[in-house]
């Protein structure tokens, strides 16, 4: 994996952004980390040049509605394309046994069988439990659980293909607990709800989030390289870059990436 493409950076409730959500990727073969909230999934994908024949990896962190509702219209996208006889492959949905269920109840409900037939043929799902291991586009994928107070979440540590460390801790804040996945990684995606002078306004803590402050002073202590934010508010988003990358530097001495929507990275 070389590139990472955001294809969102927002929390649930914006309206000048889209839901998290990004690619990794090596060549023109993608892997899609959970899906956001809606067909605007299949808009940036487009957007960012990703076409869904090239894509054949998926994962789903967890069950919130900004996280999962996107993978609807992928497994839609797909199943039309392999019925056109344009798809060649499978598509590999990686997630916990919970949110399995969730997404075939939705697909029953809401798709028609032309569509579904394909689950269980050439759309599988890959059941992911806690230290689970594997390749995805030739790099080492180790999935975790991040141990969320809320819900089932999984987060994963990947090495990419120039042998640095990329780690992304889903939506919610790092914990002791996962010490030994985030420890010196060259890249972690951390996210951060608010700037600190925020916190009274937006109440990160109450939704199970934290500030800019607080993602950085994680970030310095596990000697993290590059520390990069997102799942964040979208007031003010025009400035939101200069100032969250300000605040931050006060207590991380790394680099700080604050991508907007379709930026890319080059890892």
């Amino acid at each position: 994996m070389k590139k990472l493409t955001m294809l969102g950076t927002g929390s649930a409730m914006v309206t000048k952004c889209y839901n998290t959500c990004f690619t990794l990727s090596n060549g023109n073969e993608h892997f899609l980390v959970d899906t956001g909230g809606g067909n605007t999934i299949l808009t940036n994908l487009e957007k960012a040049n990703i076409s869904i024949n090239k894509l054949h990896h998926v994962f789903i962190s967890h069950e919130h509605n900004d996280h999962i509702s996107g993978i609807i219209w992928i497994i839609r996208a797909v199943a039309t394309e392999i019925s056109k006889n344009n798809y060649e492959g499978n598509l590999n949905i990686y997630c916990h046994r919970s949110i399995e269920d969730i997404i075939r109840k939705i697909c029953n409900l809401i798709l028609q069988t032309r569509f579904t037939k394909f689950i269980d043929n050439r759309i599988f799902f890959i059941e992911i439990e806690d230290n689970c291991k594997t390749s995805i586009l030739n790099s080492e994928i180790t999935f975790f659980n991040i141990q969320s107070k809320e819900v089932i979440q999984f987060g994963f540590r990947v090495t990419i293909s120039n042998g640095k460390i990329l780690t992304f801790l889903g939506d919610e804040p790092y914990r002791d607990a996962v010490f030994d996945y985030v420890n010196g990684s060259d890249y972690l995606m951390h996210e951060a709800f608010c700037l600190y002078s925020q916190r009274e306004i937006f109440h990160p803590y109450e939704k199970h989030h934290v500030t800019v402050k607080e993602a950085c002073e994680n970030a310095e202590k596990l000697n993290i390289r590059n520390l990069l934010l997102f799942h964040t508010i979208d007031n003010n988003i025009s400035k939101r870059k200069e100032l969250f990358i300000e605040e931050g530097k006060e207590y991380f001495s790394g680099t700080i990436l604050v991508p907007d929507d379709l930026d890319v990275i080059e890892l």
